[in-house]
C-alpha cells in the first residue's frame, strides 16, 4: 500500500476563487463572441471557469432601421442587462462604446479590458481609389456607415461624399462592400483586428484617433455584473485595466455631460502622454453639420470633461477675426470651421518662395529608398522637377498637411508623423528607426533646420536636396485680428519687423522653431497638436477669449 506524504504549507493548493462555472452573457455575432471568449480566457488565467450564453438584442433583431431611429438607448445591451438582473447570467461582456452612460439600477461595470487601437479604417473598393483625393477616395463616393459621428467628421474633410446606412455584423458589412453596394465603408480597427477579417482585396486607409475622433471608449470591453455581487467584483479586479479606466472615464463623462447617446455626432478620445492627459473632442448637433473640434491638455484627469463641456457652451465668446500667415481657400477645412461661427479669416503669406534648381540627376533618384518631405513647399518644388522615381521608393511626410499635398501628385505616404503631433524630435526618432540602413532623400529649403537629418542613424545615407529658398516681404501691414497664427519662423520675422502685438491679441504657432522666434520677442503663444488645418481649428476653438 502506498501512503501519500502530507503536503507542505507551500504545496497546499489554493482555494478556487469561485465554486462554480460562471455564465457570461454575450451577443451572437462573431465579434461579440470573440470579445466574450477574450474575457473567458482572462478569467481562466486566474483560475475562474466560465461558459458563454448567447442572447439576442433589439439591435440584432431589427435590421431594417437606421440605428439612430431605434427607440430608446442601449438597444445592443438591454436584453443582456435584463438577463443579468434576473440571474440568468453572472456577467455580461459589452463593447464599452455601446453602453449608455446611466447604468440600470442594480448593475455596475466591474472591469474594463486593455484598449485595442481606437483608430478607424476607411475600407475602399479598389475601383473607387483616387490617391489624388484626400482619404484616397474618388469624388462623390458613396460611403456606408451607420454612425452620425463618422458621417459628420468625414463630411467636414470631404463635403462631396454621399452616405448610405450600413447594418449587419462586421463580416456582413465587408461582404456588402465586395458586392459593390458601396464605394467604401468605415469600421473600427479594433473589430477588424479582433476577428482577423481579410481586407486584402481592398484599399485601406487607417485614420488615427486624432484625425477621426472615435466614439467614447472605442476599443474597450466592459464587464458588467450585479452591483450586489461583491465577491465577483473583487475577483474581476484581477483583469481590470486601471489606466484605461481612467482615460475612458473622461470620454464617458463628456458623453454624459452632453446627454448624448452612442449614435450622436460626438467623438471623444483621451490618452495619457507621459504625465499629461490629452483629450480630443468633435461635436455637431446634426450629422450633416460641420463639427467643432477641440484639443485640451491637463495634468489631472479630474475636471477635464467639465473643461471640454464649457468650451462648447453656445454663449461662449469667440474671436471675430483670425490672421494666418498662409493663403487659405474658402473651401478649405480651416476656413469652413471659422465661417461656421462667423469668424473672418485674413490669410496671407509674408514670405516668397523661389525654386533654386531646375533639373534632377536621375542617377541619384535611382538608388533612393525613402523621400522625406517636411513641408508643402518641399513637395511642390520637388515635383515641379518631374522626377523619375524607382518603384521601390517610399514616401514619408511630417503630418496630415504634407500628406494632403503629396496625394495631389498621386502618391500616398508610407510614413506620417501624424501620431507625434508637432514634436519634430519624436517624428525624427520614429522615422530614423524605420529608415535605418537605407538611402533617404530630403528635399528642403535652403538654410533650413536639419532636425530629421540629425536624428538619422549612422548607417543611413542622407541626400540633402535644397529645392527652394524663401525671401521675407519687407512691407507687412499690421493685423487687428483677435488671433495671430504664424506658420514659420520666417513669417514671424516678416511680421514683427514693423509691427507689435496689440492688447488682447493671442498667438498660435505651428512648430517649436516658430514658437522659439515668438519667445525671443518676449511673447506667449499656443501650439496646436498637429500642424495642419484641423489642428489649427482645434487650437482656435480651445483659446480663452
Amino acid at each position: 500500500m502506498i501512503i501519500a506524504e502530507p503536503l507542505t504549507e507551500n504545496e497546499v493548493p489554493a482555494a478556487p476563487l469561485v465554486d462554480r462555472t460562471l455564465i457570461i452573457g454575450t451577443r451572437g455575432s462573431e465579434l461579440a463572441l470573440w470579445q466574450a471568449n477574450y474575457i473567458k480566457d482572462r478569467l481562466a488565467e486566474i483560475g475562474v471557469p466560465a461558459e458563454l450564453k448567447i442572447i439576442k438584442t433589439q439591435g440584432d433583431i431589427v435590421q431594417h432601421l437606421r440605428l439612430d431611429k431605434l427607440e430608446g438607448k442601449g438597444f445592443f445591451t438591454k436584453e443582456l442587462e435584463e438577463e443579468l438582473l434576473s440571474g440568468g447570467i453572472d456577467l455580461a461582456v459589452h463593447s464599452h462604446k455601446d453602453l449608455p452612460t446611466a447604468h440600470p439600477e442594480g448593475l455596475t461595470i466591474a472591469a474594463v479590458s486593455s484598449r485595442e487601437d481606437p483608430a478607424e479604417l476607411l475600407i475602399i473598393h479598389k475601383d473607387c481609389v483616387d490617391f489624388k483625393k484626400r482619404l484616397a477616395l474618388k469624388h462623390n463616393a458613396i460611403v456606408g456607415t451607420s454612425s452620425n459621428r463618422r458621417k459628420a467628421q468625414l463630411l467636414a474633410m470631404r463635403p462631396d461624399l454621399e452616405f448610405d446606412d450600413l447594418r449587419g455584423n462586421v463580416l456582413t458589412r465587408i461582404q456588402k462592400l465586395r458586392d459593390e453596394d458601396y464605394d467604401a465603408i468605415m469600421l473600427a480597427k479594433a473589430g477588424i483586428t479582433r476577428i482577423g477579417a481579410d481586407l486584402s482585396d481592398f484599399h485601406v486607409e487607417e485614420l488615427p484617433p486624432t484625425e477621426i475622433i472615435p466614439a467614447p471608449a472605442q476599443g474597450v470591453l466592459a464587464v458588467q455584473i450585479r452591483e450586489s455581487d461583491h465577491s465577483l467584483y473583487k475577483i474581476l479586479q484581477k483583469i481590470h485595466d486601471t489606466e484605461v479606466a481612467e482615460t475612458i472615464a473622461v470620454e464617458r463623462e463628456v458623453l454624459r455631460l452632453f446627454d448624448a447617446g452612442c449614435h450622436a455626432p460626438l467623438g471623444c478620445y483621451c490618452q495619457k502622454n507621459n504625465d499629461k492627459y490629452e483629450v480630443w473632442t468633435s461635436k455637431a448637433d446634426e450629422d450633416d453639420e460641420f463639427p467643432d473640434r477641440l484639443f485640451l491638455t491637463a495634468t489631472e484627469s479630474e475636471g477635464l470633461a467639465e473643461r471640454v463641456a464649457a468650451k462648447y457652451n453656445k454663449s461662449r465668446k469667440l474671436p471675430s477675426q483670425v490672421f494666418i500667415t498662409r493663403d487659405v481657400a474658402e473651401n478649405s477645412y480651416f476656413h469652413r470651421a471659422m465661417a461656421k461661427h462667423g469668424i473672418s479669416v485674413d490669410g496671407r503669406s509674408l514670405i516668397r518662395i523661389f525654386p533654386i534648381i531646375n533639373k534632377l540627376d536621375p542617377f541619384i533618384l535611382k538608388y533612393v529608398d525613402w523621400i522625406f518631405f517636411n513641408s508643402k513647399n518641399g513637395i511642390e518644388n520637388f515635383f515641379k522637377l518631374e522626377p523619375r522615381l524607382s518603384k521601390r521608393t517610399k514616401f514619408a511626410v511630417i503630418g496630415r498637411g504634407s500628406e494632403e499635398t503629396l496625394r495631389q501628385y498621386g502618391h500616398a505616404p508610407d510614413f506620417s508623423g501624424e501620431q507625434q503631433g508637432i514634436d519634430m524630435k519624436k517624428i525624427a526618432d520614429e522615422f530614423a528607426t524605420i529608415a535605418a540602413g537605407k538611402t533617404v532623400l530630403i528635399p528642403r529649403a535652403k538654410d533650413s533646420l536639419e532636425t530629421i537629418q540629425k536624428s538619422l542613424h549612422a548607417d543611413t545615407k542622407v541626400i540633402n536636396l535644397p529645392v527652394y529658398q524663401t525671401r521675407i516681404d519687407t512691407d507687412v501691414s499690421k493685423s487687428n485680428a483677435d488671433v495671430l497664427i504664424f506658420t514659420s519662423p520666417s513669417n514671424v520675422e516678416a511680421y514683427f519687423a514693423d509691427n507689435l502685438v496689440e492688447p488682447g491679441q493671442q498667438i498660435i504657432c505651428i512648430g517649436h522653431s516658430t514658437g522659439r522666434k515668438i519667445e525671443e520677442l518676449g511673447l506667449s503663444y499656443s501650439l496646436p497638436y498637429s500642424p495642419d488645418e484641423i489642428g489649427l481649428a482645434e487650437a482656435v476653438f480651445g483659446l480663452d477669449y
